[in-house]
């Protein structure tokens, strides 16, 4: 192909003769109009009929790359491929070597479609959106007459969205000179097509109806990022809203969530924040200890979700949502793989539950270095109907150690939790306090020698070793006991003899899965535990479900 070290792949001189070709191009392709000039192809510049030589890619992946591309201006490295829908890890490694990633300008000869993404690296962002624009506005693009502004509309009413910019030229009175001259000036934005994929493993067909997942990348009322798998729509457990009732006497379910390295990034990202709140709403959860918070911040992106209902499966959710509240520790309580973290308590206040104060806890024990040892519980005071519980949030977890290690199910060895296992904070927490819960993210399972002192104080932890805590899309069903619910002797009066560990609900297909999608919120299942309370089931289920914006807090409530 002479010596121009480009970096596309070279197609045969005459496009019919394919017999020499190291691969079959699809029929759909026409190279009368593409010049190309080395072995690899430039995902950077490849048009979906060149990314569908790949071995793997059909029209649907093809279209994905593009999409993909064009919202995040080009990839910066091949590895990024992995990150599209339909492409994975596993695809990349098979199509790694005959693909490259160059900037959209560093060769000189692309086809007119990779020429167009040349000077338009912001597609997405920049000109005239077919798919929206009025006649008026169409006029206001050079060489669009009010005649061909009618007809593009009237196409795109009769048609439905245009996929491409290329469909212009099926507009009556717009031929390729003229798609060629207004191509600069145009772009194509549009909710992408459902269609079959998998979440979390499970295989499923997308229904038709909106989520969370289905609008345009776009969407200033979503907050969706720019990226990830547009193409695939959530699927939450079908359960009927829960009745707040067990044996006939009201209960109330306490529950605790390790939420793993808990941003306001993380928060904000649609999957994680679907799979926070629908995972109370479902399963009824009126209060939740929180650990694992690397902002404080944070907790509140939930909150605000469970009062405001962005998100389609939040806001159609049939049951009430409450009133919820949140409050969040002043100081760091334990560690986390970004550094410090801190601990929260999220509760709704229209079932008779309310804060009276909240606390750190510090230790009289200090270190080497003259600072407090982790961890440090966060202590609350609630009331629950007529009743007080002192509810001690504990996050006993060590940073992840180094090495081979899954980000999801990780190996918790003795080794890793050894800088953590300061029970002398916890016993300070626990001295002259009546109606005790403790529960959080004690690292260990419930047998440990460690937990010793928390048997000492008379408590009984509701989570048996045999029943798992942790959870990934590799080992579903967990293998380790690490969070759980401890209660005090008084407490076993009222509690209703059922603890549960939810498992479902706990992936989406906006959560990342190391090169994949289709990840878990957190490598932590909520554990909860039900108490019967003094407090009319009527109030635990009628109470108004939706805050107003200006309502005021205390100061532990956010």
């Amino acid at each position: 192909m002479g010596g121009n070290l480009g970096c596309h792949r070279s197609i045969p001189k005459d496009p019919t003769d394919l017999s020499n070709s190291k691969r079959k191009f699809s029929a759909a392709c026409n190279f009368s109009h593409i010049l190309v000039n080395q072995e690899r192809l430039n995902i950077n510049t490849a048009t979906e009929e060149e990314l569908m030589t790949l071995p793997g890619v059909n029209r649907t992946v093809a279209q994905n790359i593009v999409e993909y591309r064009d919202c995040i201006a080009g990839f910066k490295k091949v590895e990024d491929l992995a990150l599209v829908s339909g492409i994975g890890a596993g695809k990349l490694e098979i199509i790694r070597l005959e693909i490259c990633v160059s900037s959209r300008t560093s060769s000189s000869q692309h086809s007119p479609s990779s020429l167009r993404k040349d000077f338009e690296p912001h597609l997405s962002c920049t000109g005239m959106n077919i798919n929206t624009a009025t006649p008026a506005q169409l006029m206001s693009i050079r060489g669009i007459t009010d005649k061909i502004a009618k007809n593009i509309v009237e196409y795109r009413i009769e048609n439905g969205p245009f996929k491409s910019i290329e469909d212009l030229v099926r507009v009556s009175h717009i031929n390729s000179s003229l798609l060629d001259k207004i191509r600069f000036q145009v772009f194509v934005e549009r909710s992408r097509t459902p269609s079959t994929n998998t979440n979390g493993g499970l295989a499923y067909t997308t229904k038709s109806h909106p989520s969370p997942t289905s609008f345009s990348l776009w969407s200033e009322d979503m907050e969706l990022p720019p990226w990830g798998p547009t193409r695939i729509m959530s699927v939450r457990p079908n359960v009927e809203p829960p009745s707040g009732m067990r044996d006939g006497k009201a209960v109330v379910r306490v529950a605790t969530w390790n939420l793993q390295n808990c941003s306001c990034e993380k928060a904000n990202n649609p999957g994680v924040k679907e799979v926070v709140c629908m995972t109370l709403l479902e399963n009824d959860i009126k209060l939740l200890a929180v650990q694992d918070l690397v902002d404080r911040e944070a907790l509140d992106k939930f909150c605000v979700e469970l009062n405001q209902g962005s998100l389609d499966s939040v806001r159609k959710w049939r049951g009430p949502r409450g009133v919820w509240k949140s409050t969040v520790s002043e100081k760091h309580t334990g560690l986390s793989n970004e550094g410090v973290s801190y601990s929260g308590f999220l509760w709704d206040s229209s079932s008779g539950i309310d804060l009276k104060d909240a606390s750190v806890v510090e230790s009289p024990v200090v270190n080497g270095n003259g600072k407090h040892p982790h961890p440090r519980p966060y202590l609350a005071h609630f009331y629950i109907g007529k009743s007080e519980l002192t509810i001690v949030n504990i996050h006993m977890r060590a940073p992840a150690v180094s090495g081979a290690e899954e980000s999801n199910g990780r190996n918790h060895h003795s080794e890793e939790v050894k800088a953590h296992r300061h029970t002398s904070s916890i016993q300070d927490a626990l001295k002259g306090q009546k109606g005790l819960v403790v529960l959080g993210d004690f690292g260990l399972p419930p047998q440990s020698s460690e937990l010793d002192q928390l048997r000492k104080e008379r408590l009984s932890p509701l989570v048996p070793p045999n029943m798992f805590t942790n959870i990934s899309t590799r080992s579903p069903q967990g293998s380790l006991c690490l969070d759980n619910i401890w209660v005090s002797k008084s407490l076993k009066k009222i509690y209703a003899g059922h603890c549960l560990v939810v498992r479902e609900g706990l992936t989406n297909p906006w959560i990342p899965d190391n090169w994949s999608w289709g990840g878990v919120a957190s490598d932590h299942c909520p554990v909860m535990a039900e108490f019967f309370v003094d407090v009319a089931p009527k109030e635990l289920r009628n109470r108004v479900a939706v805050v107003e914006r200006g309502e005021s807090m205390s100061k532990h409530e956010r």
